[in-house]
């Protein structure tokens, strides 16, 4: 197979129609061409037969002397679009200029093959558009009122001996440029411009056509955005040959300017700061210059953000455009002027305290007797803040129990005092807390003990939990104005500062309790001086000399430092010598007395003896041994095991120390 390529010049099919006084661009290019990409371009005019050279892209002296004034002036120009395509621009087109147009190309080629030129046929035709406005003064300049109807009219004809259509388009300028807002186009159909699809499909925006060829644009609802200068741009098309649309010219008018009032509804007053039990008094002004009649729907709203929208807002109060308000106790709204609406809330809480919002819509009469909405807007929050009224009191902590031992108790009074303004709607509860007391600087936090909430229910703190279960820590309540901390027995990790919080609390008017205010004592500290306990035994044989059969007699005198109420065990011991078979060991436990006073054989094991011996007391620290018809064997080292007990908690003992007398002997062997 041979394929045949060739060069390809192409220009528009023509005739091409246009209109005296227009500018005119007839394109060209070239295709399918060997060299260097940057082709070069010649254009030539023919009115009849012979071609007149008009400019060339490459070659300056090729313009004839016909048009060298015309090409010298820029009237006429090539204007290059890429490297293979060029427009023939003829500014202001006349009659003269109506004929056939030749684009060639110079080749540079390796063969010459295709065609190098093309041509296409000119037609000029008189200018029949005629654009005009309204004639009337009033209307070049509307000032309207947001939410108003505006009408606009504009006049197009032609009288072109061609079969043209007009394109008609209403623009806005409220800027530097022109907008488009509503067209009709050649074809007949309807196109809103850019942002202004939804208000035409809901028929805000409207293009009608009436008698004398006008051109009506109707505006509902206007706003901001239409505010600026209006003009009609109207354009003359013609189909080519091809079946194309060309435009073959373009005119405008300005039609009106207009001013649009924007309707602002503000809240008068700024952030506001009211006292509990006060009233609120807010001011809502509707900003309109509307002079017709009007009447106005007033709404208030609460919310606790301001950022809220306000489908999630609290509606407080509204007024429909007949004045009828919606129904509250507490909230009232009335109508103060034609265009100022007040708000008074009473007796207001501290739930009150937020965002107000004040929404405001206009609505104005129809012919036919209803009411339209013209404009709706919300005004920008209000922030209020409603002060707690606070009693007036000061807290007083002292200890009327401090521990001197371990296991003493501790007990503390909180005490609400020079209380003024505590009225029935206040309540006071208590919190505890805890500090250990460091001898270093490090900073201890302090632990919470227990709390109450409103309802006086205690809430324990981790640190004390267990112990108030098990009865050891009590909270109570003495009095109105008194609290109470007691530690049954108090322990050394115990010691350290306490102070206490009396917090009041308000109640609002769903009987909800908000903490009010909280004043904190003075700390108490608990501290006692731990020293080592220290006991001493001292024993004392009652008769130097005896002799086997009579009674032996010792007693033992117990002193103690540092051990809070001691009570004392006794345990008589024996030390028999290491010729004694009967106790390998060499120490024998013979009878002991315990802290309750209550005597039980150990050792003893002499069955012809059983009430042989006898330990007793004696005074609080003295304790007396006898031993009844002592026989050689009971020959030893006699000594007294005291344990000193100090009371504890829940009624306990707690052992405190041990002591050991010294040494009585029983030696028949030295006795007289």
């Amino acid at each position: 197979l041979a394929f045949c390529r060739g060069r390809i010049v192409r220009v528009p099919k023509g005739p091409l129609i246009r209109v005296v006084g227009t500018e005119v661009e007839i394109p060209c290019s070239v295709s399918d061409y060997d060299g260097p990409s940057e082709q070069n371009f010649d254009w030539e005019f023919s009115r009849e037969t012979d071609f007149v050279r008009i400019v060339s892209t490459w070659d300056s002296t090729f313009t004839s002397e016909e048009y060298q004034k015309r090409v010298g002036r820029g009237d006429i120009k090539l204007r290059r679009s890429s490297n293979d395509a060029v427009e023939l621009v003829i500014g202001n087109i006349q009659p003269t200029d109506q004929g056939r147009y030749k684009c060639s190309t110079p080749s540079t080629d390796a063969t010459v093959q295709g065609n190098y030129d093309a041509e296409v046929q000119v037609k000029v035709i008189s200018d029949g558009l005629s654009v005009t406005g309204s004639k009337s003064r009033s209307s070049s300049s509307l000032r309207l009122s947001e939410g108003d109807s505006f009408r606009l009219r504009c006049s197009a004809t032609t009288t072109s001996p061609e079969h043209t259509h007009l394109h008609v388009t209403w623009q806005i300028k409220s800027g530097s440029t022109w907008r488009d807002i509503l067209s009709l186009t050649h074809e007949g159909k309807f196109q809103p411009g850019p942002g202004y699809e939804e208000r035409y499909r809901n028929g805000d925006i409207r293009l009608d056509t009436g008698a004398n060829d006008t051109y009506r644009l109707s505006v509902s609802q206007a706003s901001s955005v239409d505010a600026g200068a209006y003009r009609c741009l109207v354009s003359e098309w013609v189909r080519g040959v091809d079946g194309s649309w060309q435009k073959i010219q373009e005119k405008s008018v300005e039609i009106a300017s207009v001013s649009i009032q924007r309707t602002d509804v503000v809240i008068s007053t700024s952030n506001v700061s009211v006292t509990e039990r006060d009233s609120l008094d807010l001011m809502c002004n509707i900003t309109t210059d509307r002079s017709g009649i009007f009447q106005a729907e007033v709404m208030w709203y609460f919310s606790a953000s301001p950022d809220d929208v306000l489908s999630d807002a609290q509606l407080l109060l509204s007024m429909d455009r007949d004045s009828v308000v919606s129904d509250s106790t507490l909230i009232s709204l009335s109508h103060v002027d034609r265009n100022s609406y007040r708000l008074l809330v009473r007796d207001v809480d501290v739930e009150d305290s937020g965002y107000y919002f004040c929404e405001a819509a206009i609505w104005v009469p129809l012919h036919n007797g209803s009411w339209h909405k013209v404009v709706e807007r919300t005004s920008a929050p209000v922030s209020v803040v409603v002060t707690a009224l606070e009693p007036d009191y000061e807290v007083f902590l002292n200890a009327s129990k401090i521990p001197k031992f371990s296991d003493d108790p501790t007990e503390l009074n909180c005490r609400i005092t020079n209380a003024q303004d505590t009225e029935a709607n206040i309540r006071f509860t208590v919190s505890w807390y805890y500090r250990q007391r460091l001898r270093s600087d490090d900073v201890v936090t302090e632990e919470l003990l227990a709390t109450m909430d409103a309802d006086w229910t205690l809430l324990p703190g981790d640190r004390s939990r267990e112990r108030i279960q098990n009865g050891e820590i009590i909270f109570s309540k003495k009095s109105a104005d008194t609290f109470n901390l007691r530690i049954q027995w108090t322990s050394e990790s115990d010691r350290g500062d306490y102070f206490c919080v009396i917090s009041a609390w308000s109640r609002h008017r769903n009987n909800s309790w908000v903490k009010s205010k909280d004043v904190t004592s003075a700390s108490v500290n608990i501290f006692w001086a731990t020293q080592d306990y220290t006991l001493t035994v001292e024993a004392v044989k009652l008769k130097p000399f005896f002799v086997a059969g009579h009674t032996f007699e010792m007693t033992c005198k117990v002193s103690s430092k540092n051990i809070k109420t001691p009570r004392y065990s006794v345990l008589i011991t024996a030390e028999k010598p290491l010729t004694d078979q009967s106790n390998p060991n060499g120490t024998t436990r013979i009878i002991s007395l315990n802290q309750d006073s209550v005597v039980r054989l150990e050792d003893w094991t002499d069955q012809t003896r059983v009430d042989g011996v006898v330990l007793e007391k004696v005074q609080e620290n003295e304790f007396r041994y006898r031993m009844y018809q002592t026989q050689i064997s009971d020959a030893g080292l006699y000594r007294c095991v005291v344990t000193a007990w100090s009371p504890g908690g829940g009624g306990m003992w707690r052992e405190a120390v041990n002591g050991l007398s010294n040494p009585i002997q029983i030696d028949f062997q030295t006795s007289g």
